[in-house]
């Protein structure tokens, strides 16, 4: 899906919810990665933690997390499968509709915006009908694997930091 970065709705508002609900979102922090890379994988799985570890590589990292008393309850990240992409991002099954994957995606998305991107891609969707309704998120034609192939993980492989 593309969406114009230069048309999101507020981050404050995004968050609003996620806050009220006693989640806190912010950008995750360096010393931070072994930890949410393991969380990673335990909740959604190996090829996700390695698209994460990624996120990992500049500082500040392109990653975000929601936390709930100190404890992990989702992340997402930017620029990992590919630059200007969104994703992975993912939110514990305990904790969803809460407006944890709003505040989640709204932080990247700005964080891309103010990379100085006009357009951020999202690969893999899931729930397109969430991603439009949030961000005016639109499907890119023929792209449904996109690419999401086994070369490509190989090489995102190749650059996490395990």
């Amino acid at each position: 899906m593309l969406v114009k970065l230069y048309n999101l709705p507020g981050l404050q508002a995004g968050v609003a919810r996620a806050l009220s609900e006693g989640i806190a979102v912010r950008r995750a922090e360096s010393r931070e990665q072994a930890t949410v890379c393991e969380w990673v994988k335990t909740q959604f799985g190996e090829q996700w933690s390695v698209e994460s570890s990624v996120s990992f590589d500049p500082a500040p990292p392109d990653c975000f997390v929601a936390e709930r008393n100190n404890l992990l309850v989702g992340f997402a990240c930017y620029n990992a499968t590919a630059k200007n992409f969104f994703g992975p991002t993912g939110v514990d099954t305990k904790e969803r509709n809460k407006g944890i994957g709003t505040a989640l995606l709204l932080s990247c998305l700005h964080a891309l915006r103010d990379e100085d991107y006009a357009y951020a891609i999202i690969g893999g969707v899931g729930p397109i009908d969430f991603y439009a309704r949030i961000v005016g998120a639109t499907t890119i034609n023929d792209s449904e694997l996109g690419i999401y192939t086994q070369s490509w993980f190989d090489k995102i492989k190749a650059r996490s930091c395990k």
